[in-house]
């Protein structure tokens, strides 16, 4: 039997909402382009006549601009975002400024960071102001680091003096602080009154605020006394106060508190929205599931970078010079490990040239030995971020991976060493090779704790390099012990 959804609303084809519209807009952007160049060329070889019109006007060019246009007005701004990150900076540019106005905020909250910079250089003053001015407060804040200051100027003599005090507030906060992350379109109401009198004032909402699933009961100082969840208020008797039915909150956040910490609530509790307080329980604001989740992302992207090396997040189509500028510092540090571990080569040179089967199987010895180290710090950086690890485990910690490494070097050391025997039939050379990648998953198991966090006790991001550092020290550590057990037990 057939759906009765509309087509743009079947769940099976939900996900590639995203994909079709790229494809869409790709496919009607670039035909445009290519009709608007093809007029291009023909006026640069037939000068027009004054009373000629423009092949640019034409009909067919207009037809396809105008195509192209009604295509990206109904997208989400979310969709375009996504489209405007994945094109060239020439058409990204272009389609840009196809974009409806009062679109502008909100695409320029959802791309990337690395995309943002490129949007917001291609506009002038008017346009960023008016763009930002559309946008609550929270969201401001979090795109003001990135606007020249004129803006910001321009924008807080724009605001009403309660939204201006909420921009100030929301911009002394730091990126990974529950204030960062915080709106300020809570709904409170007070204890005393009952809950008639809360469905009248929340029916003089032209919309409640996105992600509402509670009322938040406040004193006459605005002191939080408890929530009143929406389930709640919808079955009880409208004659009740709200002191009688509210309820205490699951979780409340502090303004300066970690913005990991907030996450971790919303994860274990399942929450949709939490409230802020200041250090005296005044309610600030409060936090929703979505800009958790948005968090959560933008914390899982930079940890990815960081583990590859990589200083910020990358524009894929950023110049190669903005590119190099990026990458280059920990590839730097990777060529002076690389030259480190080849020196350590270099000083067993008679031992591989007498015995030539060490330069095929030493690789193995560095390769597992990284794998194993990469695995152990993978294990500790999430540890670190879900705030597992604390200084009464830490000893302990310590010795379970040392023990795991230790039966995995021990088995597949023994594969191995079994393996060297039937090629080269020696087993002096499987005993080395057993001994030689049980040590050097136990160097990786130790590096693989003490890198991250040597990095925490300094204050740095403990994925930082990490990938980089733990082969450092495999390869070396491998190549050493390996050729140097070879040297005393071979030779």
């Amino acid at each position: 039997m057939p759906s009765s959804l509309p087509e743009n609303l079947r769940p099976h084809e939900a996900p590639d909402r995203g994909q079709r519209a790229l494809a869409d807009i790709t496919t009607l952007l670039r035909r445009h382009l290519l009709i608007e160049g093809l007029a291009r060329e023909q006026i640069e070889e037939t000068p027009l006549d004054e009373n000629q019109t423009s092949l640019l006007e034409s009909s067919t060019v207009q037809h396809s601009l105008a195509e192209l246009r009604e295509h990206l007005d109904v997208l989400h701004p979310a969709d375009i975002a996504f489209i405007l990150e994945t094109l060239p900076l020439n058409e990204r540019l272009y389609l840009w400024n196809l974009v409806r106005a009062d679109h502008e905020g909100e695409i320029l909250i959802e791309v990337s960071d690395a995309v943002r910079g490129s949007l917001i250089s291609s506009m002038d003053t008017e346009e960023l102001v008016a763009a930002t001015e559309t946008l609550p407060t929270d969201e401001i804040a979090a795109l003001a680091p990135d606007l020249p200051q004129e803006v910001i100027d321009d924008v807080f003599e724009g605001l009403p003096t309660e939204e201006r005090e909420h921009l100030r507030a929301a911009m002394t906060f730091e990126d990974d602080m529950v204030g960062a992350l915080m709106d300020f379109e809570e709904v409170q109401v007070r204890p005393d009154v009952s809950l008639e009198v809360v469905f009248r004032y929340l029916r003089r909402f032209d919309e409640l605020p996105s992600q509402t699933d509670q009322v938040f009961v406040v004193d006459r100082n605005e002191k939080l006394l408890g929530v009143l969840p929406i389930q709640v208020l919808l079955v009880n008797d409208e004659e009740k106060l709200v002191g009688e039915v509210m309820q205490p909150p699951p979780v409340v956040l502090l303004q300066h508190e970690n913005a990991d910490e907030a996450a971790d609530a919303f994860e274990r509790y399942d929450l949709v929205s939490a409230p802020v307080v200041d250090t005296n329980g005044k309610l600030v604001g409060r936090v929703t599931v979505d800009e958790i989740l948005d968090f959560i992302k933008e914390r899982a992207g930079e940890e990815m970078l960081a583990h590859a090396g990589l200083n910020e997040e990358e524009d894929v189509f950023a110049s190669v010079w903005k590119s190099f500028q990026n990458r280059w510092q920990w590839l730097a540090i990777n060529l002076v490990t690389a030259f480190i571990a080849s020196r350590v080569i270099g000083i067993f040179e008679n031992t591989i040239a007498g015995l030539v089967a060490l330069a095929a199987l030493m690789p193995i010895v560095a390769g597992v030995g990284g794998n194993s180290g990469n695995q152990t710090i993978t294990m500790i950086v999430r540890s670190l971020a879900l705030g597992q690890i604390t200084t009464d485990n830490a000893r302990q910690l310590f010795r379970k991976e040392l023990l795991v490494s230790l039966l995995n070097g021990l088995i597949w050391g023994s594969v191995m060493g079994f393996v060297a025997y039937l090629l080269y039939h020696d087993w002096a050379l499987g005993g080395v090779m057993l001994l030689a990648m049980t040590l050097n998953m136990l160097l990786a198991a130790f590096m693989g704790v003490l890198i991250p966090m040597i990095r925490v006790k300094l204050g740095g991001d403990p994925a930082l390099g990490s990938s980089v550092l733990i082969t450092a020290c495999t390869d070396s550590g491998g190549f050493f012990i390996f050729l140097g057990l070879a040297t005393l037990f071979l030779t």
